[in-house]
């Protein structure tokens, strides 16, 4: 068994930093994917050669993993990218919490990037004529983003790896305590705070709002019958799930119409940008997953509690996705029984903590920074990162208490 030098974890670290830095520190360079393509090849090739001579089995299971989950997360995109709401509402306290209540139900079957794709542009541009709106894109970010995708493997990337790793499918629906509290409290929430603020708009604002009103209307209805068929796909083996996957997203360019991807401003960017970082990290990951898989036990992560924080920690400020392996491959080096050689506990800790504290930051999950730039665009004052992560983190600090209790007390 492939026992890796400590040393040959750190082009898996130097590359999450980069992930983590690039776009705050250099920006104009991290915009062009073929850096991104550079720098993720320049650590990873070291790492996939030395694997070739030494375990090419780890690289063909690797290079598995990965080819199911750009299909997932690509057929997801693609599909949902040709969807598109459209309409103003009147933009009521109750209205807008019930959107963001949509968007926590659908991220469980879009995934959290299709539905805050679907949901972001309809949601600002409803409330565009209010004035005391500026904390709407973080609520949307927390609620839509983030913690609403924790039912399903759909829902977010981490909890799709964990599928692949063998999870059942229906295993994450057992989260629905902490899933409900999320929701409850970030819903309700967001609405004391919107009830206040809207009793604070000029009348004259609102009764521009109720002049403007436009009734949603759906663009692009045939792929959501495309939609569907990728949450049955998900439950074939390989290969025909990502054959499936791969044909869906070709009939949904081909038959699936333009007219509302152009309404999306559709491109593949997003899309490649994660093809490319995520070729890096399934092969630079390799010797880390190792690593903590022998030596898990030696680390001192010894409670469901532990593991949630150290999950949701990394997750803050590293993409959740490889977060979520590691401490899995961690908890599995442990030596105990349950669903894939982790006690639920475990698992429930390590799932819960990855996908909710991935709203920390901008940078701890794939839609945030994208939800951010939209809201920019739209003319929204944004917080900045770290105004953004002191306010996540005091908003979801209930949240993290009761699933820090729930993981150590009432999951068996």
């Amino acid at each position: 068994m492939l026992d890796p030098h400590p040393v040959t974890v750190l082009p898996f670290a130097l590359l999450l930093l980069a992930i983590a830095l690039f776009p705050l520190f250099a920006p104009a360079f991290w915009d062009h994917n073929r850096n991104k393509a550079i720098v993720a090849g320049s650590l990873s090739t070291p790492i996939a050669l030395w694997l070739l001579f030494r375990e090419p089995l780890a690289i063909v299971h690797s290079l598995r993993e990965y080819v199911s989950f750009i299909a997932l997360l690509g057929s997801l995109f693609i599909i949902s990218g040709g969807i598109h709401l459209e309409g103003d509402l009147k933009a009521t306290p109750a209205r807008n919490t019930a959107l963001l209540a949509l968007g926590g139900v659908l991220a469980n079957i879009l995934g959290t990037t299709g539905a805050s794709m679907l949901l972001i542009r309809t949601v600002l541009k409803t409330n565009s004529q209010r004035t005391h709106v500026a904390y709407l894109p973080f609520f949307f970010i927390l609620v839509v983003s983030n913690c609403g995708g924790l039912l399903t493997p759909l829902g977010d990337p981490p909890l799709f790896l964990g599928f692949l790793r063998g999870v059942p499918f229906t295993w994450t629906l057992r989260l629905w305590p902490v899933w409900a509290v999320a929701m409850l409290w970030l819903l309700g929430l967001y609405y004391l705070i919107d009830r206040r603020a809207y009793a604070k708009e000029d009348p004259a604002r609102l009764q521009r709002d109720i002049q403007e009103v436009v009734p949603l209307s759906l663009i692009g209805l045939r792929n959501v019958g495309l939609l569907f068929g990728v949450v049955v796909s998900v439950l074939l083996p390989a290969p025909y799930r990502e054959i499936c996957m791969l044909g869906l997203s070709v009939l949904s360019l081909a038959v699936g119409g333009a007219k509302a991807r152009r309404a999306n401003a559709f491109t593949f960017g997003p899309i490649i940008e994660v093809a490319i970082l995520f070729a890096g990290i399934f092969v630079t990951m390799i010797p880390a997953l190792k690593l903590l898989e022998i030596h898990g036990a030696s680390i001192g992560l010894t409670q469901p509690w532990h593991y949630f924080l150290a999950s949701g920690s990394l997750s803050s400020v590293l993409d959740n996705a490889p977060t979520y392996l590691t401490f899995l491959s961690a908890a599995q080096g442990l030596g105990l029984h349950g669903t894939v050689g982790v006690p639920d506990a475990f698992l429930a800790a390590i799932s819960a903590g990855s996908v909710l504290m991935g709203a920390n930051t901008y940078i701890g999950n794939g839609p945030n920074f994208m939800v951010k730039a939209i809201a920019d665009d739209a003319g929204y004052r944004t917080a900045s990162f770290g105004k953004h992560a002191a306010a996540a983190i005091l908003v979801l600090m209930p949240v993290y208490v009761f699933t820090a209790l729930w993981v150590s007390f009432c999951v068996t």
